[in-house]
């Protein structure tokens, strides 16, 4: 992609994500991620209305009543953005690429982050750490990751989610919070780096999907490709039995990533790229606020 393409498109999505930021996520975006960088303060015995969440066990075992953790901001909070720049994510059938709609969430992540005066790191992942970009604050450290996200070419077409947590974890001392972006097409299980990063930190896991992934149309042979490893083959889509196979697949895929969610107490949100991520992103801060 030429220079003045890339800054053309950083132009558009900054328009795009900031106008966003400002009048679509105002507010929402602090009282939903309030959690993070809070420093422990003191304890103090439950009342009503307290977050259960915040009960200190060890204490309220020793006291036999409950009492919960109290927490005061830090004035320096950091966001992290691990981003999936496998091979999986240049495809898309509906409106746009799942890289391009990638791009923009965390754009408009970003965007957020700063008008909090919170910092931003990035972690770009395949089956290794592609590139680490340390947090740092301000509009121009911004362009700079989007541009990055633009233009960025991996090493590797394969896809290591595990690899990704494990880095988020060793990397980030103070804790943080971390949006993982990808399709989660993987075939490595990451359930234990996954809990100790979000024993660590806020974890929220982002995932973008085209709509071919859920369902195959009825077009007859179809030639496919596996983005991560090459492998190609022709498959007869006129075959009844073979879409609703192909469909039985995605959602035992998809239960098993919930499964590895909840288990390990971490928010999914699923966006196909024909849907309007916008109202995705609302309704997870309207939860977590």
């Amino acid at each position: 992609m030429e220079t003045s393409e890339i800054l053309k498109k950083v132009r558009k999505i900054e328009i795009k994500a900031r106008g966003l930021s400002s009048n679509v996520f105002a507010g929402q975006y602090h009282s939903a991620f309030k959690g993070r960088g809070m420093a422990f303060s003191e304890v103090r015995e439950y009342q009503y209305g307290d977050d259960v969440r915040d009960i200190d066990w060890n204490v309220t075992a020793r006291f036999h009543r409950p009492y919960v953790k109290v927490f005061e901001e830090e004035r320096e909070l950091t966001v992290m953005l691990l981003i999936d720049v496998s091979g999986s994510l240049d495809f898309g059938t509906q409106r746009q690429m799942k890289r391009d709609m990638v791009t923009e969430i965390a754009a408009t992540i970003a965007f957020s982050a700063i008008q909090n005066n919170d910092k931003i790191g990035v972690v770009f992942f395949s089956d290794r750490i592609e590139k680490y970009i340390p947090p740092k604050k301000g509009r121009k450290h911004i362009l700079y990751i989007i541009r990055e996200m633009l233009d960025f070419k991996p090493e590797s077409k394969r896809t290591d989610v595990k690899q990704a947590l494990e880095f988020l974890t060793s990397v980030a001392k103070r804790r943080c919070t971390a949006f993982v972006l990808s399709d989660f097409y993987v075939r490595q299980d990451f359930l234990q780096p996954l809990q100790i990063a979000n024993r660590k930190h806020d974890v929220v896991a982002l995932q973008v999907y085209d709509q071919r992934a859920r369902e195959l149309p009825d077009v007859g042979l179809m030639r496919i490709v596996d983005a991560e490893t090459g492998f190609e083959q022709y498959i007869d889509t006129s075959s009844r039995r073979l879409r609703q196979s192909y469909e039985k697949y995605w959602h035992q895929r998809q239960e098993k990533l919930r499964e590895t969610m909840n288990k390990s107490n971490v928010d999914l949100v699923s966006m196909a790229t024909n849907e309007d991520y916008v109202k995705a992103l609302l309704m997870l801060f309207k939860q977590r606020s």
